[in-house]
C-alpha cells in the first residue's frame, strides 16, 4: 500500500483536526505540530508534501530550503507577510492564502471600535468603572454628530469595501485612498476617492486601516502622518501592526491630538512588557488610558469564520496534491 502524502500544520491549530480531515482524510495524513517557534519545526517538516502555516512565528528561507517534496505552502488566513514568499518562489513552491474568510468580521470590528470611541461609550464606561465623574454627560468630551463626518479608508479591497458600506450606513462621508484598485470603484460604492495619502489624512475624522503589510505599506502611518490628521480625530487599525507606528499613536493620544484609537494588531504580538501601548492600556492614570481600545489580533474571529479558513485552507492543499489549478497564489 502506498503511503499517503504528509500535510503539516505548523502552529496554532491542534487536535481535533476535524475540518482539515473532513477534506483531506482519504488523500493525506494531517499532522499538527503546535510549534511555538520556527526552530521547533526542525526534523518535522522536511518530508512534508504540503505545509499549512499560521502566525506564531515567521516561516523563513531556512525552513523553506529544508523542504524536499513540498507542493504548496498555505496560509489559512489573509496576511502572508509571515512567510518568505520570494524564497518559496525560488524553490518552485506556490504560496496560497485564504483572502475572504474574515471580510465581514474585520469590517464589523473596525466599525465597532469606531462607534465605541466616537460616541464616547468606551471613554465613559472606562471612567465610570473607576468612579470618576458625575452620573451625567458633564464628564464626556465633546461628542459631535457622526452624520457627514469623514470616514477615511486606506486600502479599498475586500475588507475596506465592506467597511465603507458599513460606514455609509451610519451616515459617514466615506473617502478612500488606494492606488491599486481600478477607476470606478468609488462610483460603484457611492463613496469618494482621493489620489494621495496626504489628501486622505487631512480630512479624516476617522482613519481606518485596511491595507496589507508590504514593503510599501510598512510604517505607512507614523508621527508625521498622524500630525496631518485633524485634531480630535480617531485612528483604527485592524489590518497589520507594521503599517502603523503604535507608539506614535499613544503619543498622539497623550498629547490630545487624537481623541481615540482602536488597535487590534501590533508590530510585535504579544507586545513586550513595558511597551508604550501596554503601559497606556493598563495604567488608569495614563492620559491615553480611557481613549484606547486594545484587542489581541481578534478582529477576524467568529466561529463560522474559523471553520471557513480551516476548510478553505485544506481545500487548497487538496488541489495542490491532486495537481489541480490553485485558487489564491500570492507568489
Amino acid at each position: 500500500m502506498s503511503q499517503l502524502p504528509k500535510v503539516v500544520i505548523t502552529d496554532l491549530i491542534v487536535e481535533p483536526l476535524n475540518y482539515e480531515r473532513s477534506i483531506l482524510d482519504s488523500s493525506a495524513d494531517v499532522i499538527a505540530l503546535d510549534a511555538k517557534s520556527e526552530s521547533d519545526l526542525i526534523g518535522q517538516i522536511e518530508d512534508a508534501d504540503a505545509i499549512m502555516v499560521y502566525h506564531y512565528f515567521r516561516f523563513t528561507r531556512a525552513s523553506i530550503e529544508r523542504l524536499q517534496n513540498c507542493k504548496v505552502i498555505v496560509r489559512p488566513g489573509v496576511g502572508y507577510d509571515g512567510i518568505d514568499i520570494e524564497a518559496a518562489r525560488e524553490h518552485g513552491i506556490p504560496v496560497c492564502n485564504v483572502p475572504d474568510y474574515g471580510t465581514e468580521e474585520v469590517a464589523d470590528s473596525a466599525l465597532a471600535m469606531t462607534l465605541s470611541l466616537t460616541r464616547g461609550s468606551h471613554f465613559l464606561n472606562s471612567r465610570l468603572r473607576r468612579g470618576i465623574g458625575e452620573w451625567n454627560i458633564d464628564q464626556a468630551a465633546p461628542v459631535p454628530r457622526l452624520r457627514s463626518r469623514v470616514f477615511s479608508i486606506v486600502g479599498c479591497g475586500r475588507i475596506g469595501t465592506a467597511a465603507a458600506l458599513r460606514a455609509k450606513a451610519f451616515g459617514f462621508d466615506v473617502v478612500f485612498y488606494d492606488p491599486y484598485v481600478p477607476d470606478g470603484i468609488d462610483k460603484s460604492l457611492g463613496i469618494r476617492r482621493v489620489d494621495s495619502l496626504n489628501e486622505l489624512l487631512s480630512q479624516a475624522y476617522v482613519l481606518s486601516m485596511h491595507c496589507p503589510l508590504t514593503n510599501e505599506t510598512r510604517g505607512l502611518i507614523g508621527r508625521k502622518e498622524i500630525a496631518k490628521m485633524p485634531s480630535g480625530s480617531f485612528l483604527i487599525n485592524t489590518s497589520r501592526g507594521g503599517v502603523v507606528d503604535t507608539p506614535a499613536v499613544v503619543e498622539a493620544l497623550e498629547a490630545g491630538h487624537l481623541s481615540g484609537a482602536g488597535i487590534d494588531v501590533l508590530e510585535q504580538e504579544p507586545p513586550p512588557e513595558g511597551s508604550p501601548v501596554l503601559r497606556a492600556w493598563r495604567d488608569p492614570g495614563h492620559p491615553a488610558h480611557d481613549r484606547l481600545i486594545l484587542n489581541p489580533h481578534t478582529a477576524f474571529y467568529c466561529e463560522e469564520g474559523c471553520e471557513e479558513f480551516r476548510t478553505k485552507g485544506a481545500q487548497e492543499v487538496l488541489r495542490a496534491l491532486r495537481g489541480e489549478s490553485l485558487r489564491n497564489v500570492v507568489n
